[in-house]
């Protein structure tokens, strides 16, 4: 007579905490990590990267004081020159600080050949993007405020807060526009020359060029029509507006213009993360 052995039931396994996640689902977790790393990155040597680009800001703005003539100057809105040049002086700080947060996170790791610690966890496209582009605007938008509480302090320039709205809109949107800038450079670039190209024959000459340290209505034609186009004008003249109260360009035209543009780069980033373009084997 055959006996029938009875076998107890399967155990199905459980989900591997490092498989493919749900659909949709969000590593709230990582993110986060990524997130305070990129902060923390900047943050430990903040003498070099916070308070040397507020030294700076600072220099080149008393070399412009003492240089220009105390004769009652004033800008477009009839704004002390001063009052028309710290703003423009703060975003460029903001400007310059955030493209280099990401671009030397990115380029540092590769060349390091350590950017598999980002690579390596379960970590989406998405997700990578919003880490990295936390970090420029943390830093961005950090050195924008020290700037701008030290030349308060020390009566440099007499300016106050007209719009606080366009203060903060602009803010961050131009540190998510040259953190992605950053983020697409350092994900192109393979070694430390090509980021300094970007920096030299790109970044630049558009921040140099965009009415920081002139009223752009100084320009002939074709070259006011052409500062129109570029960008860093657009976001100079918004934060400015939002000290002056006046604005040399359509602020409506500006602000869905650079919108427009930071949203393109920002799934650039996502796009190039997506695909593991120069970053996966």
């Amino acid at each position: 007579m055959d006996q029938t052995v009875s076998r107890p039931p399967m155990e199905t396994a459980a989900p591997s905490a490092i498989g493919p996640r749900a659909y949709g689902a969000v590593n709230w977790l990582g993110l986060w990590t990524l997130c305070l790393r990129e902060t923390r990155r900047f943050w430990k040597v903040g003498m070099q990267t916070l308070f040397a680009p507020v030294v700076s800001s600072l220099l080149m703005l008393f070399v412009f004081k003492l240089a220009l003539p105390q004769n009652g100057a004033t800008s477009p809105g009839g704004v002390a020159f001063e009052t028309f040049l710290a703003p423009g002086i703060v975003m460029m700080a903001v400007l310059t600080n955030a493209f280099a947060n990401t671009s030397s996170s990115v380029i540092i790791a590769k060349v390091q050949g350590n950017a598999v610690d980002f690579l390596m966890p379960p970590l989406s496209p998405l997700e990578l993007t919003i880490g990295f582009l936390s970090g420029a605007v943390t830093r961005g938008v950090l050195v924008g405020i020290v700037t701008y509480a030290v030349i308060f302090a020390l009566q440099i320039a007499p300016f106050q807060i007209a719009n606080a709205l366009a203060l903060v809109y602009y803010s961050v949107v131009a540190s998510l526009f040259m953190g992605a800038i950053g983020l697409i450079g350092g994900i192109w670039a393979d070694k430390f020359d090509h980021m300094a190209a970007v920096q030299n024959f790109v970044v630049m000459p558009l921040t140099m060029l965009s009415g920081t340290f002139y009223p752009i209505s100084r320009l002939g034609e074709p070259f006011h029509t052409i500062s129109h186009f570029n960008p860093f004008f657009h976001l100079i003249d918004g934060f400015r507006y939002g000290f002056t109260g006046h604005a040399e360009g359509d602020l409506m035209l500006g602000a869905l213009y650079t919108l427009a543009l930071t949203t393109a780069l920002c799934v650039t980033c996502w796009a190039m993360f997506r695909s593991g373009y120069k970053l996966k084997a």
